[in-house]
Parts: C-alpha cells; sequence; structure tokens
C-alpha cells in the first residue's frame, strides 16, 4: 500500500496521522518491518520526509495477525475495583503487544475479559501505566480509565508508586548497597542495556535477605527509583553479581535448569488514583520461583525474611 507525502515532517509523525494509529506503534512497525520512500529502504523513524515523497508499507496485515492470538491462559486478579486492576503476571508473559511479539500478551487478556480500560498508552498498550519484562514475573497495576492512568502515571514520576523485588543472586552482596549508575544501550550488543557514559539516569537499591545453604548464592531485595529496562540486572552486573537464570547479562551454570530470570516484583505500593488510600499489595511468588528457593534456602529464613513488614523495614534503615 502507498499513500504520497502532502507536508514535510518525521515519517513516524506523518504515518501515524495517515494510518491512524499509535505513533509508538508506527515507531516499532518502521524499526521491524520498515517502509520505501521512493526507492529507499528506511527504518529509521526520524527520517525526514518532502511533499510528493511517496511511502509505501505493508502494515495492516501485521497489525492484523496480532488480533489472532489465542488467549488460552488466565491471570491472577491481586485487586479490583472501578478504577484499577492488579494482577499477578505470569513468568513468559509480554505485557504489551509489539511487532516483534508473536503470541498472546496481557493486553490481550485484558481485552478478552471484557473490561473498561485507559486509552492514554494507545490502543496496543490498553491500561499499561508500567510494566514488567516478559522473564520476570509478580505485581502489574493497570488503569481502567483516563483519570487513573493519569493519577498513577503522576504517582510514578513522584515516586509515590513503586515495587520492591525479591531476586536470587548468584554471588552474595558484600553489604546492602544503593547503585546510582547511568544506564544506556549496549554498544556491541543491542538486546542489552549497560552502565554508560551519557546514559539515562538510574538508581537502584539492593537489600541483603538470606543467605544460601551453600553461602554461595543470595536472596535479595531491590527497591528501584528510575524505570529503565533491564535496571536491576544491568546495576547487579555492575557489581560483578547476577540474577540466577539470567544468561543475558552473565549467570553461567552447564548444569543449570533454571528456565528464566529469578526475578519477582513483590510488593506492590500505591495511592488509589482516585480515594486517595494507601495501598499495599502482595504478589505471591510462583511455582518455579518457590521451587528453586526452597531448593537453595532454608525454610525458616524464608517464612521470616519474606514478610513484607521485614522487608520495607530494612530499606528504611538506609534509603
Amino acid at each position: 500500500m502507498t499513500f504520497t507525502c502532502k507536508k514535510s515532517g518525521r515519517l513516524d509523525a506523518i504515518m501515524s496521522k495517515e494510518l491512524c494509529l499509535p505513533r509508538n506503534q508506527i515507531e516499532q512497525l518502521i524499526k521491524q518491518i520498515g517502509v520505501k520512500v521512493g526507492t529507499k529502504d528506511v527504518k529509521k523513524c526520524s527520517f525526514k520526509l518532502k511533499v510528493e515523497d511517496i511511502i509505501e508499507y505493508d502494515f495492516v496485515q501485521a497489525v492484523k495477525e496480532k488480533e489472532n492470538y489465542e488467549v488460552d491462559f488466565d491471570i491472577e486478579v491481586l485487586y479490583e475495583d472501578e478504577d484499577i486492576l492488579v494482577i499477578n503476571k505470569p513468568p513468559f508473559l509480554t505485557v504489551h503487544p509489539a511487532p516483534s511479539v508473536k503470541e498472546a500478551t496481557v493486553v490481550d487478556w485484558l481485552i478478552k475479559r471484557g473490561i473498561s480500560l485507559s486509552t492514554i498508552s494507545g490502543d496496543e498498550r490498553h491500561g499499561i501505566v508500567h510494566r514488567i519484562d516478559r522473564g520476570t514475573s509478580g505485581a502489574l497495576v493497570i488503569a481502567k480509565n483516563n483519570k487513573a492512568h493519569l493519577g498513577l502515571s503522576s504517582q510514578l514520576v513522584d515516586k509515590s508508586m513503586g515495587r520492591y523485588y525479591l531476586a536470587m543472586i548468584d554471588v552474595p552482596l558484600k553489604e546492602d548497597t544503593i547503585v546510582d549508575k547511568p544506564i544506556g544501550r549496549n554498544r556491541n550488543n543491542r538486546l542489552k542495556m549497560d552502565v554508560v557514559a551519557g546514559g539515562r539516569k538510574s538508581k537502584s537499591a539492593f537489600c541483603k535477605l538470606i543467605l544460601g545453604k551453600d553461602e554461595k548464592k543470595e536472596l535479595i531485595s531491590a527497591k528501584l527509583f528510575t524505570g529503565r529496562t533491564h535496571q536491576i540486572r544491568v546495576h547487579l552486573n555492575s557489581l560483578s553479581r547476577h540474577v540466577l537464570g539470567d544468561d543475558l547479562y552473565g549467570f553461567k551454570s552447564q548444569n543449570s535448569k533454571i528456565a528464566r530470570v529469578m526475578l519477582h516484583a513483590y510488593i506492590l505500593y500505591l495511592q488509589h488514583p482516585t480515594t486517595g488510600e494507601f495501598m499495599q499489595v502482595i504478589a505471591p511468588p510462583f511455582e518455579d520461583f518457590e521451587n528453586i528457593l526452597k531448593k537453595h534456602f532454608n525454610k525458616d529464613e524464608i517464612d521470616e525474611k519474606m514478610d513484607s513488614s521485614y522487608i520495607i523495614k530494612r530499606f528504611s534503615t538506609f534509603c
């Protein structure tokens, strides 16, 4: 399909208006699929179009294919009212559609469930205020209307909403610590992020919880002050520590049967966007996380130190 450019400007902006699709979706489609401007193949969103340029694209089929994925799973709902929904996202489930995603997502499940959702983030991100990586599990809040979405988004900015994560790592931390290092794209591997000069400001706090039975592994908790891609994993990597199962950033074990990153968003805290009430929601870890936890750590300590009050209090002493 083609259209003729009627005014100059950025490729992504003009295509978003022409095709009536959210700009962030158009950006992904350009990067993943590409377009032709005249005879030139283009995958750069900021490419400058001129009047009378002819743009050739094949996006519609790609968008339609994503509407046909079967939603053959369910998600645990931790809290729900007319404004917000808090879920316990399972591992191996992507939050929202993208050109590279070839399976049903949390957004597809939300749509199938038939609930009213905010539209501020665009059609492909119904109600999504924040996200979790595909391999990471845990608490995720969904906005069911635009007013709630704006309220929750403002809390992300002023840090009145956030999460405490659980992570099992391959080498114990020396002490509770805060890592304040900028994060940007890894120059040698586009799948990875890295601590880089000139990157975006990124700050994480890490708290020691339980030393493993072999004293080689450790269960820790993490709290984020910013929300960068792979932030916990990148900051741990800068300390020469890695989450169990995270072979992208350095966890290595020939005998490992750990299928995914052992990282779980355990405690979500926020102020209800309508009532202003302070809320704290706990997302129980999934079976795979529990099994590895029980294998490497003592049960008595698990019961004591995974208590939400204990974790929050620990952070209050050094953050």
